[in-house]
């Protein structure tokens, strides 16, 4: 796998001679819709695969391995038959490996609405271990509204995916996560009794794999609660053969303050569940000042503390399938717009903004002029800060990464993620 950075002048054509792949591959593989239009900045992924080379006179392997930008050593590895470097002669086919070594194997949660476009679903789920569909929302009662969820669970497991219930702290009448629901549940045991009751319900009849809670702005007070709520799900949960993972705000010390992160306990969710999804997302947020939604620097603060009190292996990264747009001058209390992956530089050819790249951050970004005259700024991910996050999960040791959300297809993800990795499946 290469990541080409597309400079002003390039086109699709001249990149695929560069790299001696055909046009048509690099189409296919980054579904550009407009392969004619390509801006400067945007990244394509080039998929050289296995190639066979003809030695002609005066090549050398080790010319060859240069031209191809791989090494001696790994020609030799893919074939056999070459017993010297020194002993190569013309006409003679050598395979060529593709450039990048895969890191391992790892394990790939996707969060999914019940009401994703099911060819999308379909695409997607060879790269994923894991499918949680969001979300059941508790009542203060202990019930929880159900969803419509039967036919994702059903293409999940086919495709040999292990689909997980999400259950949250959900307002349905407000739609954000409430910190007073979140107190009902965890300070009554009666109505914790009744929830996890329907949860193992819903758990057998919809022929779950197992649950994930995502439970966000408890109140500080409830953290001991929340602790032993875990405690007695997580054992209910593990006599009848179901995992458990929880969802946890992006902490960088145990002491950090704030009704997003307190009464999350990292040590215990270490100890009590299978895996810790860590919500490393959200820097740049739809109220807040234009950034970069998940900057490298900020993430590794995050999993540098997380991996003093969780196993690493338990810890899942939490990685964003999504940018916003926002309008410029900030003004505190606006909303910025949400864009895809693919939008945001569909968006960059159509108004003729060249993408930019943080280099500290690991995020592409760029700003813009829209018909109003309005200057605007976009952050957003591509294959290098997918790279960049994905290099980090195999320099921590992590267990896996987990999409936030994989409603919306982003061909390169996918496509970086397959060249790093095999896909654990626990199906």
């Amino acid at each position: 796998m290469i990541i080409h950075v597309v400079n002003p002048g390039e086109s699709i054509y001249t990149i695929a001679q560069l790299y001696r792949v055909s046009p048509e591959s690099i189409i296919e593989d980054n579904e550009l819709e407009s392969p004619n239009q390509i801006t400067p900045g945007q990244t394509l992924v080039i998929i050289e695969g296995t190639r066979q080379h003809t030695v002609v006179q005066g090549q050398s392997l080790y010319s060859i391995a240069r031209d191809y930008g791989v090494n001696v050593e790994d020609i030799l590895e893919v074939n056999p038959q070459i017993t010297s470097p020194m002993q190569i002669f013309p006409g003679q086919i050598i395979t060529i490996p593709p450039r990048t070594r895969k890191l391992g194997t790892i394990q790939v949660n996707g969060y999914a609405f019940p009401n994703i476009d099911m060819e999308v679903l379909r695409k997607t789920l060879p790269y994923l271990t894991y499918l949680s569909i969001f979300s059941y929302e508790v009542r203060p009662d202990g019930s929880l509204k159900s969803i419509e969820d039967t036919p994702v669970i059903e293409a999940a497991r086919n495709a040999g995916v292990a689909p997980i219930m999400v259950i949250t702290n959900i307002d349905e009448e407000t739609g954000g996560f409430s910190s007073d629901l979140a107190q009902t549940i965890l300070t009554n045991q009666e109505v914790q009794n009744t929830l996890i009751e329907n949860v193992m319900t819903t758990l057998r009849e919809k022929n779950y794999y197992g649950l994930d809670i995502d439970f966000e702005f408890i109140y500080p007070e409830n953290r001991e609660d929340y602790n032993n709520f875990l405690r007695t799900i997580s054992q209910r949960l593990s006599e009848e053969g179901y995992i458990l993972s929880t969802a946890v705000a992006p902490k960088i010390s145990a002491d950090q303050q704030g009704l997003l992160y307190e009464a999350h306990d990292y040590p215990v969710h270490g100890d009590i569940v299978d895996h810790v999804i860590i919500m490393t997302y959200e820097w740049g947020y739809t109220f807040g000042p234009p950034l970069p939604v998940a900057p490298l620097n900020e993430v590794r603060k995050v999993i540098d503390y997380a991996v003093t009190e969780i196993p690493s292996q338990k810890i899942f990264l939490g990685i964003p399938n999504y940018g916003y747009d926002w309008t410029l001058p900030y003004t505190p209390g606006t909303a910025a717009r949400t864009l895809t992956n693919t939008g945001a530089v569909d968006l960059a050819n159509r108004v003729r903004a060249s993408i930019e790249y943080d280099y500290q951050a690991q995020s592409p970004n760029f700003k813009y002029f829209d018909d109003n005259g309005v200057e605007h700024e976009v952050w957003f991910e591509d294959a290098r800060s997918i790279r960049a996050k994905l290099g980090l999960a195999y320099l921590y040791d992590l267990g896996g990464v987990s999409y936030w959300t994989i409603n919306r297809f982003f061909p390169q993800n996918w496509l970086v993620l397959n060249s790093l990795y095999d896909v654990e499946k626990v199906l």
